[in-house]
Order: C-alpha cells, then structure tokens, then sequence
C-alpha cells in the first residue's frame, strides 16, 4: 500500500501528510485565493514530499497569459509593439494571450485593488504581463495573491524594489546617456532636454542626459514644464525661444515630444537642423518626420518577449529566483541633428551660449 502511495500520490495523501481536507488542497491546486497563505505553503510542502507537482496537475487547464495595459487610454504605439513580441513568444510555446486594459489608483490599498475578474482563478489565467503604466500597490496586489506576472521595470511609479521582481527594462538612463554624448560630440554645448519628469520614464531619460552633461562640466538644461506628450514639447520649446534662452540642440523624451518642438520651430521660421538640433527617444515616430528625426532605438519587440518568458518560467517553477534583464538601446543619427560650424567650437569655446532662438538685432 505504501508503494503504491508513493507511485501515485493523491490529493487525499496531501491532505491527511498536511493535516487540511481534500478540499483545501483542490483549492491550491486551483489557484484560488481564498486559502491562508500559512496553509498554502503546507499543502505545497506536503505534495513536494509525496512526489505531487500541483503545478503540472494545473497545467493543461489553461494556456492563457493575459497582458494587461494599466492606465493607458489608448494602445501607444510602443506598447502595441510589446504586445507583439509577447505574441510571438507565447504562440511559440504554444500559449494564447488574452490582452486586457484596466484602470486603478496608485494611492488604494494593495488588499483593496479590483483586480478583472478573470484573474480571480488561475484555471483560466495561468500569469500577468503587466504593460502600460503601473505603480507599487498594483505588484504587491499582484503578491498577495500569489498570481505570477513580471512588469515592464522602466514604467513603474512610487517606491519599489526591483530586484524582488520579475523585471523587464529599456535601458533608457544609457540611451540618454549615449545621445547627450552624441549631441557633445557634434559640438553642442547648450542642450536642453524636454520631458516631464513626473513620469519615471522621462524621469530616468533626464538622469542620463544630467549625468553626461555634468560629465563634460556642461549645464544641464530641464523644461520645468508638465503636460503630454506633442502639447509638452510645443509648450516647453516655446517658453525657450520666448526666453531667449541660450540652445543650440534639444533632447525631446519621446518622439512625440519632437514634434512639438518641430512645430515651433517651424512656426518661428527656424530650420532643423542648420537652426537648432533636435532628437528624440524611443525611434517610434522618426521617419514619419522632415527632417528625419534622430533618436533612440528601443526594442519593444524583445522587451515583450522577455516579459512573456518570464512569466512562462515563473509559471513552470514557482520558487525561481526573481528574474531580470536590461535590453539595450541604440542612437540613430539622422537628418535631425549635425556638426555645429567649427566657429562655435573653436572661436567660441567650450560652453559658449550661442542664442539662435531669437532673431536679435
């Protein structure tokens, strides 16, 4: 009798070796909920002993990873991309992606989120991507409820620890870094950058183009301006120009943001790029533009891979060690930005403010 125990474990085995019913341990089993964490945790270590892999008997119940856009109105067109290379990866392991967009506040209790009620039960949702914009209380809901998901890193809000996470990153701070250099390198001294640092994505954009700036014994230049996206970089270019402010390049955060900055430009009859220099971040909109645009390459594609492999590990082995990567960038220089004129570089001097916003007389 004991051998055959041991050959073919049952739920009632687990149950009687972790003092529970059998009920409890179809509740696990299920991935409900509603079990004390306490006694989750026995009913696991009570099937791990017995040879029982709860998670195999789940397995073939579900083959859905859903991937949820917190916060965004709309699907950018960067998220969509993301969306794509968790597609891909999940059709090549044979699992479907049920995308779903969903809104809550960053300031209610992790135990109060509402979370869809389809992720109520992981016989239907087996593990969440989370994409859009998500904050801390959202990951500790996410926890507490023992429902598998890793998070694009780089569009987190508030207070967190990464590093306990399933993480997936942009490396957006040496993206910035790496464009400031390339605007340095061309001889611009007086770079602005323009995003709104409210939102950490700018926010980690601004820490690199600070650090290369500060780097080279250059001013950092920030907007100080908030708003979104195209209405931000219209809006901040030209509070510079009416300013006189002294500019030769500018770092927009997004390509949206650049073309702000084009519109005004334009509408100063200011030329780009013999007039000023502009570039931008994320190459989601570059070659739609005229010039076009300099910028930063992402890879969403590879970031909504990552995610979904992630999830995917997470799902087969529970306790693995919290997982992250770092995706890099790429600059793209175009027709947006040159080599300012030798004058400016060697009569002038290092850190020279060289006013073209304004036509002075």
């Amino acid at each position: 009798m004991a051998d055959k125990v041991r050959k073919k474990p049952s739920f009632q085995n687990v149950a009687t070796l972790a003092g529970v019913s059998m009920a409890t341990v179809s509740r696990v089993a299920r991935g409900q909920m509603n079990v004390d964490p306490a006694i989750r945790a026995r009913v696991r270590k009570a099937a791990a002993e017995l040879g029982l892999n709860l998670e195999e008997r789940r397995k073939e119940k579900s083959t859905i990873i859903a991937f949820m856009l917190s916060n965004r109105d709309l699907l950018h067109s960067f998220q969509a991309r993301v969306l794509l290379g968790a597609e891909a990866y999940c059709a090549s392991q044979n699992l479907e992606l049920l995308f779903m967009s969903h809104r809550y506040s960053p300031t209610v209790p992790p135990n109060e989120i509402h979370l869809p009620q389809i992720l109520s039960q992981r016989t239907i949702v087996r593990a969440v991507i989370l994409g859009g914009t998500n904050s801390a209380n959202m990951l500790a809901a996410l926890r507490e409820r023992e429902i598998p998901f890793a998070v694009l890193g780089n569009n987190v809000f508030g207070q967190w620890s990464p590093a306990e996470y399933d993480a997936v990153y942009s490396d957006d701070v040496q993206g910035a870094f790496d464009l400031t250099s390339q605007l340095i390198a061309d001889g611009h001294r007086d770079i602005w950058f323009i995003g709104d640092t409210e939102f950490p994505w700018y926010a980690r954009c601004a820490q690199g183009y600070r650090d290369r700036m500060l780097h080279s014994g250059l001013q950092p230049r920030l907007s100080e301006l908030h708003s979104q996206d195209r209405d931000l970089g219209y809006l901040a270019m030209r509070s510079i120009l009416s300013r006189r402010e002294p500019v030769t390049a500018v770092f927009a955060g997004s390509d949206q943001i650049a073309r702000g900055v084009y519109e005004v430009l334009r509408q100063s009859g200011l030329s780009v790029p013999d007039d000023i220099c502009v570039a931008g971040f994320n190459d989601s909109e570059a070659m739609l533009m005229d010039p076009p645009l300099t910028s930063v390459a992402e890879f969403p594609e590879e970031l909504g891979r990552y995610l979904a492999e992630f999830v995917f590990k997470r799902v087969r082995e529970p306790d693995l060690p919290p997982q992250q990567i770092t995706i890099p960038t790429k600059v793209i220089v175009r027709g947006s930005t040159r080599l300012v004129a030798p004058r400016l570089q060697e009569s002038e001097g290092p850190g020279a403010s060289v006013r073209t916003g304004i036509n002075e007389s």
